[in-house]
């Protein structure tokens, strides 16, 4: 959530700073209810300094065995106004809450501006594109060879825009999986974290999923219905990983916190189209390896440079060219306040495909959680940053793999970093 401070003290500056972000809110109304908040407040506490002082009059006068009894039921009136005065008080705060929930993460100074993807700056190209002396079959194509890659069946069983793997291609999926995991926790020294795939509405409000994109959900009710007891399919694990420390106050020698998960992910992808649909490029259940790191807000810029290389490094070890970009001001997302994208190379599509993005969340998420940190030179309790990053999206990494390692008869090497994983197989 955004520092309402923020809104209250330099509006302008936020203004300007959430346009740059194709944000555009209100302001009347934010002012007309902070000015109703600060009404209500001023009242409630005139009433309450009232009463505090009628009270121990009452004391003074009842020691000295007076009769109270005028004086009594005119603190209780005082009293009742005060229970009616802080009803209206929660009530409005509550409403500039739902407000400024909607409201997005500001933008760090150093991002290039831009209405979309088109205006993303490209930091960096690694790895050098193969050349075949034959014709590049695209994943679908190169998958049938081996019916590895069964679209029917996941129509039958489920629909459409879902799939079901067979064979080496589902072997060389979950090698890639515990190969991403293996490398995160032995190389960077992530905590595996296995989470459920289920979470609450509390849960993707921490992470600013709700109330912004709910129609992008999947959502289930319980045995008695009731909206309260609603749980929804994890977009990603970045929710549930993050919300592990909602509502906490965490020692500042336990900082930093590094976690890694590898679940499926479910999304409704309702604004896709148009979009690139092909294959398995953008399914409603695919599997991630997400990393998430949580730390004190000095070291949060640097921490997302180290995320975006713990990630890179996954492409560099199946040695797969990759584009590294700064996502620019309007395509930076809803909660993040800097962002990168990485996207692998399609030779099928002579294009590069959006692989992973990590991002530096800075205070937005942990103000919405709660996620705090006892500060040892202060002795006050501070906010936390909170990062995340796909390590990768392990359906789209498989494509790039099947593409970029095809031979010409049609075979498919295995990289060498995957040939343990896959029992020593060196070929598909």
């Amino acid at each position: 959530m955004i520092n309402i401070n923020l809104l209250r003290n330099n509006l302008i500056y936020t203004i300007k700073n959430l346009i740059k972000k194709n944000f555009y809110f209100k302001i009347s109304k934010f002012l007309y209810l902070d000015k109703k908040r600060k009404i209500i407040q001023t009242e409630t506490e005139k009433l309450l300094s009232k009463h505090n002082k009628s009270s121990k009059y009452i004391i003074n006068i009842k020691n000295k065995k007076k009769n109270i009894s005028n004086i009594f039921r005119k603190n209780l009136k005082t009293n009742n106004k005060i229970k009616i005065k802080k009803k209206k008080l929660r009530k409005i705060k509550k409403n500039i809450i739902n407000f400024i929930s909607n409201i997005p993460n500001i933008i760090s100074n150093d991002i290039p501006y831009g209405k979309d993807s088109k205006n993303n700056k490209e930091i960096l190209y690694w790895g050098k594109k193969s050349k075949k002396n034959f014709v590049i079959l695209d994943h679908l194509k190169l998958s049938k060879k081996t019916n590895g890659i069964d679209f029917k069946s996941a129509t039958k069983i489920t629909g459409s825009r879902f799939v079901v793997l067979k064979g080496n291609i589902a072997r060389l999926h979950r090698s890639l999986g515990q190969f991403m995991i293996d490398t995160h926790i032995e190389k960077y020294g992530y905590l595996e974290i296995n989470v459920p795939y289920l979470v609450n509405n509390k849960s993707l409000y921490g992470t600013g999923q709700l109330p912004k994109f709910n129609n992008d959900l999947f959502h289930i009710k319980n045995f008695d219905n009731n909206d309260k007891n609603k749980y929804y399919l994890i977009p990603t694990s970045e929710v549930p990983l993050t919300n592990i420390f909602s509502n906490n106050i965490i020692e500042e020698e336990k900082l930093p916190i590094k976690m890694v998960s590898h679940t499926p992910c479910f999304r409704l992808e309702s604004n896709s189209y148009g979009k690139n649909n092909y294959g398995i490029t953008r399914m409603h259940q695919f599997d991630k390896v997400e990393i998430v790191q949580i730390v004190k807000p000095e070291k949060s810029m640097l921490t997302l440079e180290k995320i975006t290389k713990h990630a890179e490094n996954i492409l560099k070890m199946l040695k797969l060219p990759y584009k590294k970009v700064l996502l620019c001001t309007g395509d930076t997302g809803f909660s993040s306040y800097k962002s990168y994208d990485l996207e692998v190379w399609l030779p099928s599509k002579d294009k590069y495909l959006e692989v992973s993005s990590c991002s530096n969340m800075s205070d937005f998420q942990s103000r919405r959680m709660k996620t705090r940190y006892r500060n040892k030179k202060t002795k006050k309790i501070e906010l936390l940053h909170t990062l995340n990053g796909s390590g990768l999206a392990i359906g789209r990494t498989l494509m790039s793999i099947l593409e970029n390692y095809q031979q010409s008869d049609g075979k498919i090497v295995i990289p060498k970093v995957l040939i343990n994983y896959m029992n020593d197989l060196k070929y598909i």
